[in-house]
């Protein structure tokens, strides 16, 4: 329900004369002191969130060079920040982030959370600079993925124009999902929906569907949700209260998924 189209790709052009480059070969990247991977995307267990099934093993091979670096970002710290040149997407391998933007009046509003297997940094691919914060919420890691030959990869091999291409669409689909929890749901709606969605992408990393720790504040919940902090630790109590969930600090088990689901449909009923 939550997470920019592109323009065609440009026609394929020679390589340049006197180059060896292979037709989708990729040619090495600037370490600036990042890690190399100890492990290949093709024996990544996060492999079926970020790639396309059906590469073959030259694709997977060119693919392996690409993605050849690994960014630690410490809790706290900014993987990127608004206004930073653009170069690389990251997919996350371990660890939390969020984004965000500064508004005029100073605060901070949470525009989204990121968790192993998704996308950051596509903010930054229509103007060439970023147009958010992205900031760690515990130690993660990254994979970085240099944009330029990412692209020029992805106009040899087809199926993995197609994955970004999904993976941009899914990010179109949160944005309206969450313009419609802000536009018309309840605060009860708003939480319930939150959590479910969580949850469901928890779920499809092999984790628990009724058990979690909240990686973010109750404060930055509200920023994503348009609520006050008061109100999201009412709104928690109250799914105690009433039986949904189980509450402890950051700590929270699902007892009553239905029950929260029956929350977010009486938002399109009412």
């Amino acid at each position: 329900m939550f997470t920019t189209s592109q323009a065609p790709p440009a026609a394929k052009s020679a390589p340049p004369a006197g180059s060896t480059r292979k037709p989708g070969s990729v040619t090495p990247v600037k370490t600036d002191g990042l890690k190399t991977a100890s492990l290949a995307c093709s024996s990544c267990n996060l492999r079926e969130l970020c790639l396309p099934v059906g590469l073959s093993a030259q694709e997977l091979e060119q693919l392996d060079m690409l993605v050849s670096k690994r960014r630690t970002v410490t809790r706290g710290d900014t993987l990127f920040r608004s206004g930073d040149e653009f170069d690389s997407l990251y997919a996350v391998r371990t660890g939390f982030f969020k984004t965000s933007v500064a508004l005029e009046d100073g605060r901070d509003q949470v525009t989204g959370f990121q968790m192993a297997g998704e996308l950051l940094g596509m903010d930054g691919i229509s103007n060439t600079r970023h147009s958010c914060d992205a900031v760690a919420l515990e130690d993660s890691q990254v994979c970085v993925i240099p944009f330029e030959q990412l692209e020029n990869l992805s106009r040899e091999f087809t199926d993995l124009q197609r994955q970004f291409h999904r993976i941009m669409s899914r990010e179109i689909v949160r944005d309206h999902g969450v313009m419609l929890l802000l536009g018309s749901m309840r605060a009860e709606e708003r939480l319930a929906a939150f959590l479910l969605n969580l949850t469901q992408r928890l779920q499809a990393r092999g984790f628990s569907a009724s058990s979690l720790v909240l990686r973010m504040t109750r404060e930055e919940i509200g920023s994503y949700l348009g609520l006050k902090l008061e109100t999201v630790s009412r709104t928690f109590s109250k799914f105690q209260d009433e039986g949904l969930m189980e509450v402890k600090q950051r700590q929270i088990r699902i007892l009553d998924q239905p029950g929260l689901q029956r929350i977010v449909n009486s938002a399109a009923v009412a």
